[in-house]
């Protein structure tokens, strides 16, 4: 039986996210990296790891923002999404495919290296997907960039039309 995204929302506890879709932290670890043995990119200490329930409906998307840390989707329930991702050093776009189908083409996880732009969106004819998305060391806003569409769009002018559908202005 295949339940709908109100069933997930209410079952799971999720909330609207500031990048589009629904989540719900579920993990932070309770030990810390000290800044000290981080990467400099890092401006203080970070928990080992985090991780969210993340739900995206037909409807809206996950805009196009990047972190500092390295980021994994799980595929849980639902349909394939595709994560679109813009890497800054080779200029280059990569579509992954999550899914329940490996037959098909689908992964069920995928690894999102830190600094790299992605965005992501149910696929067409779909209602909604449902993952979970682990950040080590662990997520903190200080580490999340939401992409500015013109600035995005200068960096990958070949891109510009997806960026166009993918970001939030």
């Amino acid at each position: 039986m295949q339940h709908d995204p109100a069933y997930w929302k209410a079952h799971l506890g999720l909330e609207p996210h500031p990048e589009g879709g629904f989540y719900r932290e579920i993990y932070r670890s309770a030990e810390v990296l000290d800044m000290d043995s981080l990467p400099e990119r890092y401006p203080g200490d970070r928990n080992l790891a985090t991780c969210i329930y993340f739900l995206l409906e037909q409807d809206s998307f996950s805009a196009f923002h990047r972190l500092e840390s390295d980021e994994l989707w799980h595929y849980h329930a639902g349909d394939p999404l595709t994560i679109y991702l813009l890497d800054p050093r080779t200029k280059s776009l990569t579509a992954e495919h999550l899914g329940p189908r490996p037959d098909l083409g689908h992964a069920l996880t995928s690894v999102i290296p830190h600094d790299t732009w992605f965005a992501a969106r149910v696929d067409a004819g779909g209602v909604f997907s449902l993952v979970s998305c682990t950040v080590v060391p662990g997520y903190n806003d200080e580490d999340f960039f939401l992409a500015e569409r013109d600035l995005l769009q200068t960096v990958f002018p070949e891109h510009a039309d997806l960026i166009a559908s993918l970001t939030r202005g």
